[in-house]
Parts: C-alpha cells; structure tokens; sequence
C-alpha cells in the first residue's frame, strides 16, 4: 500500500490496481487541487476543500463517490461510514470513513470538529491499524484536542491532516510537541504493509504534501 497526501485532508491510497481518493480537492477550491484517476472517491463533507469527486475520474470511467454514512464493498475494500460533527467552512456535517483493506484498517477523520464521539463510533475506531486525524483548529480539531483523540483508541500509526496553508500555521509543531514526535521528518509517501505496523504502538508519520 501507498500512501500520499495532496493538502487539507486529501490523500490517496494505493494498492495493487486500485487507488483511493480521500476528500480530493476541488477545482472551486482557493488550494490547488491534484487530480488523478481513483476507482474510489470518499467525500467527508460538501466543501470545496473535501468534494472534489471532478478531479478523481480517468477518462470515461467515472470513480464510485461515497459521500455519506452507511456500509460498502466495492473490489474487495469495505468502507463504512459515521456521520459527525465539524465547524469547517460553513459546514456542520462530516463523515467519518473506516477503510478495511490489506488487513489493514484506515480511518479517515475528515475535518471533524466534535471532542466526543458516539459509542458506536469509539468502538469502530477502536480496531484502527491507521488514524488520519485533522489538526489545524480553525473549525477542525486543533493540535492538542487531536493527539488527545488520536490516542485514546491506541492506533499503531497516527498521520495527521489539515495544516500548512490551512487553519493554524503552528499546527504540526504543536501536533508532534504534544506526541513527543519533534524530531519527526516528513517524507514524501508512505509504503507499508499489514507486517510493518505489528510493532507500532501511536507511532506518528508526517506525509510531505504533494506539489
């Protein structure tokens, strides 16, 4: 599996021949937008920041939008979906998508707001192999509130989200001051397998944004 991360909270997954687009962009967006082609669009909530489903088809193909709560198998990848909470840009509902694959779970955060989470939805991430988490404030989770959540469900890898050019330009330094993680370097793609994330225990990965 290959991971790479596009700004805001996009990123792509890759594995065998199928690829996984996460909140992607939108050519509306003031952020400059990647487009690829992807089997599989995941859209968290309608902002032009997170619904970019125009920029993931590959020619006539058009890519399966999931854009909302609910259980899905689409080529073998199982996704579910959580509705939840976010303050981002006018918008007051995010989706929250677990992406079971390569005996892997992902969850996607998406630009959740919300400090506290429903029971059932604890008890999803609960089995999360990878947390993407927001940390940026601004109408997400801000540095601290993030690696408080983050932690609580002992996810083996932690990849955070939403900094940079969005949201409080201090977010990642006081994302990784938090995690105990300065001395983290971020990389340009993650390559892993289920063998690779055996011994982590809240390890975090800080993905370079793709330009």
């Amino acid at each position: 599996m290959i991971i790479t991360y596009h700004g805001i909270d996009f990123f792509k997954v890759t594995f065998g021949n199928t690829t996984i687009a996460v909140n992607p962009i939108s050519k509306d967006s003031k952020f400059k937008s990647s487009r690829f082609g992807a089997d599989i669009t995941l859209v968290s909530l309608n902002s032009p920041e997170h619904s970019g489903s125009d920029t993931t088809s590959r020619g006539e193909k058009e890519s399966f939008l999931i854009n909302g709560p609910g259980e899905y198998e689409i080529g073998g990848v199982f996704i579910k979906g959580f509705l939840s909470g976010t303050n981002y840009n006018g918008s007051t509902l995010n989706t929250i998508y677990i992406v079971s694959l390569e005996g892997m779970n992902l969850c996607f955060l998406g630009a959740l707001s919300d400090k506290e989470l429903s029971q059932e939805l604890k008890e999803a991430i609960e089995e999360t192999d990878i947390l993407f988490v927001p940390i940026g404030g601004d109408g997400v989770l801000d540095a601290a509130t993030a690696h408080k959540l983050a932690v609580q469900f002992e996810p083996k890898l932690i990849i955070p989200s939403h900094y940079g050019d969005v949201g409080n330009g201090n977010a990642l330094k006081n994302f990784l001051k938090e995690a105990g993680e300065e001395g983290v370097k971020p990389t340009d793609k993650l390559t892993i397998k289920r063998k690779d994330v055996e011994g982590m225990e809240g390890d975090v990965v800080v993905l370079e944004p793709v330009s």
